[in-house]
């Protein structure tokens, strides 16, 4: 799905944008100057004038990718800026600056105050990816506490419940998890003898991912229920509209605008209409002590557990639970990269089978057997090495006057990322960095022993897909787990192909990486 800003609703007059616009563009011209001076010592990638800026701002949501390579590549491993429509932003790289991020204190430099943010465009168009889950996805899809409240920002309740309670769970969820990939890609494709068929590549991986993680938000039966499903792939895309409209307006208006301009309500309550009845009946366990074998084993019931106070009503909850399904919804962008450059590198789908099958042979399908796919996981981090979901990551606001290590001071206010791509593309960390390597991690753990260390969970300085250090991705173990099979289960399961031959290309918009929305991938039973 390629990020675009919501048309505006025929009802508010084009009189009246403008005059909208002429008050957001002079209060970003302000915020923009006033900002400027504090940030004179930091190299510029652009113009620095005020109207040079403004400019530089409109091309980097469409050139982001070559402004930061050219800041990456003329600044290494030291700070430069670059202008965005509304505001400044400082982009790092190299080991020591990350260090510096992860060690400082929230006080100082802030994810969830950079997240919430409904003026940052950057992180909005990071929003749309995450992925996945992913990617920090947990810490994009807070923004903006004028569309769902602020509770949701103040306190992150679900976090440390994806951290612990859905991690120590994922063995004893496997068969589930497991069961829903299966099913839902055969009623999907609906395979007759030995034809081929094709399908969206995005739609298609978009349910299969959805139904898997309500297997484990809120299990069977309304995983599957049409409407549900509909209704989560919805409510994700208008939310990041939502906030996408929203951030178009200075934040004053921010209120007005998010209860005018967006359907994110409307989305929340017909959520509601599904979930209360759950709700209901598992807080009547509750209350009469009937807790234990009656009680499912899902994240509805972990939020329940912990929910305190006015956390514990319908509304509440069945927010948190929309909110998990955004992450892991946007993680259909990732497993659509990861398809295409199967279907594009045939040569490569007999030793992940061989893989695959001699494993299951002898451990059958489980979370420890998945553990020791090496092949898939590999697969799995070079697709993304490669075809990332953002060029920036890491984004923080300095809540005070933060001095890095080498003496850069950044002024309080100050939005902040770290350079991930360039990182990820960088030929000092990577050998042939631009080459689509699907081994590449695997020979690596064969070679140094490191077997941990090369994971497609782990973060390290030199990969960065899931953020690194305690803000990175809560939501990765789960994800990790359900796209492994998904993999794995498409190579012993099916033959695929491209249409053409031919990878579909990504497309840009800001920082975002996007898979490309409109290609097909052709499936067909396997041929043994």
């Amino acid at each position: 799905m390629q990020l675009q800003v919501p048309a505006p609703p025929d009802i508010i007059s084009g009189l009246s944008y403008s005059l909208f616009g002429i008050v957001a563009a002079t209060a970003f011209a302000i915020a923009k100057l006033s900002q400027r001076s504090k940030l004179d010592a930091i190299p510029t990638v652009g113009s620095s004038t005020w109207l040079g800026s403004w400019w530089a701002g409109i091309r980097f949501l469409t050139n982001a990718a070559d402004i930061i390579q050219e800041g990456y590549e003329k600044h290494k491993a030291a700070p430069f800026k670059v202008a965005n429509l509304n505001r400044w932003m400082v982009i790092v790289s190299g080991r020591q600056f990350l260090e510096d991020i992860c060690k400082c204190r929230d006080d100082e430099l802030s994810a969830l105050e950079a997240t919430n943010d409904v003026n940052n465009t950057a992180v909005l168009a990071e929003m749309s990816c995450r992925d996945g889950i992913l990617i920090q996805c947990y810490q994009q899809l807070l923004n903006g506490e004028h569309l769902v409240g602020p509770e949701m920002f103040r306190n992150p309740y679900h976090y440390p419940i994806l951290r612990s309670q859905l991690t120590r769970n994922l063995g004893t969820l496997y068969p589930d998890i497991r069961d829903e990939v299966v099913t839902t890609f055969e009623e999907i494709l609906d395979l007759k003898g030995n034809e081929w068929k094709s399908v969206p590549a995005l739609d298609t991986v978009q349910e299969v991912v959805c139904r898997t993680s309500n297997r484990v938000f809120v299990g069977l039966p309304l995983c599957r229920n049409p409407d549900w499903v509909n209704l989560n792939v919805l409510f994700s895309d208008d939310l990041l509209k939502a906030a996408m409209t929203v951030a178009l307006f200075p934040r004053i208006l921010a209120p007005l605008v998010a209860q005018c301009l967006t359907g994110v309500a409307g989305g929340i309550r017909r959520a509601m209409k599904h979930l209360h009845p759950i709700i209901e009946e598992g807080q009547k366990y509750e209350k009469y002590g009937n807790r234990g074998a009656n009680q499912p084993n899902n994240f509805l019931s972990w939020l329940m557990e912990e929910a305190e106070g006015s956390e514990r009503n319908v509304k509440n909850l069945t927010l948190r639970v929309l909110f998990v399904n955004f992450g892991a919804i946007h993680a259909n962008i990732f497993e659509s990269q990861v398809l295409y450059d199967l279907a594009a590198n045939p040569q490569y789908m007999q030793p992940l089978r061989e893989e695959v099958e001699s494993i299951v042979e002898s451990e059958g399908w489980s979370k420890d057997a998945l553990a020791k796919m090496r092949k898939i996981d590999s697969f799995l981090k070079e697709s993304h090495r490669i075809e990332g979901i953002a060029f920036l990551t890491l984004f923080r606001r300095a809540m005070k006057d933060f001095t890095f290590s080498d003496g850069t001071v950044i002024p309080k206010g100050t939005f902040l990322a770290f350079a991930g791509q360039s990182t990820h593309l960088d030929s000092e960390f990577y050998e042939n960095p631009d080459v689509f390597d699907p081994f590449r991690f695997s020979n690596t753990r064969a070679e140094d022993g490191e077997g941990l260390k090369r994971q497609f969970v782990s973060t390290d300085p030199e990969y960065l897909a899931f953020g690194h250090g305690k803000h990175a991705c809560p939501g990765r173990f789960f994800a990790a787990t359900y796209l492994k099979t998904m993999l794995a289960h498409i190579v012993v399961s099916y033959d695929i192909k491209l249409e053409d031959n031919i990878r579909p290309p990504s497309s840009y918009t800001d920082i975002a990486i996007m898979a490309n929305p409109r290609a097909k991938v052709m499936f067909r039973k396997r041929a043994y």
